[in-house]
């Protein structure tokens, strides 16, 4: 080696002959031992990635799993050469595009479950919100042309998550919302027709063809089957309406108001769009999440046969509002017969539309509802879900508020687990419903309830099959309330309650105490102030003119 300049060094990656050390190993080695690394090591591409282009190349196809950031990389197929083995994409937070911030000042971000948007500084009211998220998201042309690409590149896909930028009109008028009638199914059927196009049309002119025939001549029929063939192209863009009136075959069902007219526009886009596409390529698709769902975001994946997991999120309360209705999870239910796991947040529903998921989709085992809940009359379409195990609401401002005689209601017999996160529980005529359709739950959880206090708690006594009693943040139930259900759940087995701040050690019996032994899972943390000053008795530290802590200089 020279003292000075480059000098002659000798590079460890390269052979008398010039070439790679590992060249000799083939491909299917070096991927065994990718494979072989620390989950810690391979889930970045930064480990070993960097090393050189085939190490890049061979990682590529190892890669399973990715969360876009920006939708060029899909768009310009960037991301099918990079990764060609993808099976779960996550395309949310690429539907976002942030623009450059100003040099006048940082902008407002706004973030909700993964999507982040940037606020200008006169977004001030839900209304400018809401038209500056509409102003960073794609445009519907680049989501569609995005997602036809990624049909194309992996059609073994078996997860996605994606916000659907079209943004299509709002079923139903006025502020209520969604009219529950009856016969909804016979207006999916009508107006929702999953025949094929080219089916249809072929029927619509072959009986078109023998009334002519009896009523002209051979040269005339053919003159107007022409003009036929022109007006068949206009009717795919007409608007069809639905009027729901008060007779003996559409009857509205738990609605006190007006009935409203129900109008949806036929579009074409439809069966055309990105989405639809990925329905049609992805026969393997199992799970998908969807923002920003609608009635026609339902229509476009109905050609997905094999979805067991799907989460639908509608409108969320200062970000968007795109809402979808009973016609919707109609269509759903009649599509998605295989659904294990559903999970529907920010829609607008009532009986009919859970009442179709329970007819249709009979191996349905875990049901999440949140956001706003659902109209009158949703407890009583539960009896129809028969092998539903798990059942989780979660913010939910009120359960309902007209479920029917509880005489009357049905029963979840395969109920399992039954979850109350964040609910508004005040009502107590729907939580008495609710717990009265779930009375064979082996599991009961409540955490951050508003309004349960010792008397709404104790309905969850006629819940006598409970083995375990979860209680979190649940600070208006007292000693006396918790008594009163633990006494009558004869088969618990499991405890827990935890920040309950109304729950205190000192009041406990001696009863109580020796059904708490006898329990198999026992967590005991009620009250935090009554631990701490446990915890700090006999050390002075808490008590007026006892010991303090001073920093010396």
């Amino acid at each position: 080696m020279r003292s000075k300049g480059q000098g002659n060094k000798i590079d460890l990656w390269k052979t008398s002959s010039g070439g790679d050390v590992t060249s000799v190993l083939s491909d299917e080695i070096l991927l065994h031992v990718f494979r072989l690394l620390s989950p810690s090591s391979s889930s970045s591409s930064s480990n070993y990635s960097l090393v050189c282009k085939r190490w890049m190349r061979l990682y590529g196809l190892l890669r399973l799993s990715i969360k876009v950031q920006d939708w060029t990389f899909l768009e310009t197929g960037r991301m099918s050469i990079r990764f060609p083995n993808l099976t779960d994409v996550d395309l949310t937070r690429a539907s976002v595009v942030l623009p450059a911030v100003s040099n006048k000042g940082s902008s407002i971000l706004l973030t909700h479950q993964g999507l982040t948007v940037q606020l200008s500084f006169d977004a001030v009211d839900p209304a400018s919100i809401e038209r500056c998220i509409e102003d960073q998201q794609l445009s519907p042309a680049r989501l569609d042309k995005g997602l036809k690409i990624l049909a194309d590149s992996y059609p073994g896909l078996q997860r996605l998550c994606v916000v659907d930028v079209r943004r299509q009109t709002r079923i139903g008028s006025g502020g209520d919302g969604f009219v529950a009638v009856e016969g909804l199914g016979e207006v999916v059927d009508n107006y929702f027709d999953f025949t094929p196009d080219s089916k249809k049309r072929g029927e619509k002119k072959k009986k078109k063809n023998g009334e002519k025939e009896e009523a002209q001549g051979f040269n005339e029929e053919k003159e107007e089957e022409d003009n036929d063939d022109d007006n068949d192209e206009d009717d795919d863009d007409s608007f069809f309406k639905v009027e729901a009136k008060q007779d003996s075959s559409v009857v509205a069902k738990n609605w006190t108001g007006p009935i409203q007219q129900l109008s949806m526009k036929k579009n074409k886009s439809w069966t055309e769009a990105g989405i639809s596409s990925i329905a049609k390529n992805c026969p393997m698709l199992q799970e998908l999440e969807l923002y920003q769902c609608t009635d026609e975001t339902l229509r476009a994946i109905s050609a997905c046969e094999n979805l067991q997991i799907v989460r639908l999120k509608g409108s969320i309360t200062g970000f968007y509002h795109c809402t979808f209705t009973d016609i919707g999870l109609t269509i759903l239910s009649r599509t998605f017969r295989r659904l294990v796991r559903l999970e529907l947040s920010g829609c607008e529903a009532s009986y009919e539309g859970i009442s179709a998921i329970g007819k249709s989709c009979a191996m349905l085992e875990e049901l999440t509802l949140s956001n706003k809940g659902f109209y009158e009359g949703w407890v009583a379409a539960l009896s129809f879900l028969t092998c539903l195990k798990t059942l989780k609401l979660e913010g939910c401002k009120q359960i309902d508020r007209n479920p029917g005689p509880i005489q009357r209601l049905g029963r979840c017999k395969a109920i399992n687990q039954l979850q109350l996160v964040r609910c508004d529980l005040r009502d107590r005529v729907g939580f008495a419903a609710l717990l009265a359709v779930c009375v064979s739950t082996k599991e009961l959880e409540f955490q951050d309830c508003w309004g349960l206090d010792d008397d709404s708690f104790s309905l969850a006594a006629s819940c006598k099959s409970v083995r375990l009693l979860g209680l979190a943040g649940c600070s208006l139930i007292t000693t006396a309330g918790l008594v009163v259900v633990v006494q009558a759940c004869k088969d618990l087995q499991r405890l827990r309650v935890t920040f309950c701040d109304n729950i205190r050690y000192s009041e406990l019996t001696p009863a109580l105490c020796n059904r708490f032994l006898s329990l198999m899972e026992f967590s005991w943390r009620p009250d935090t102030k009554s631990v701490l000053a446990a915890g700090l008795a006999g050390t002075g530290v808490g008590q007026k003119g006892g010991r303090f802590f001073t920093r010396r200089g």
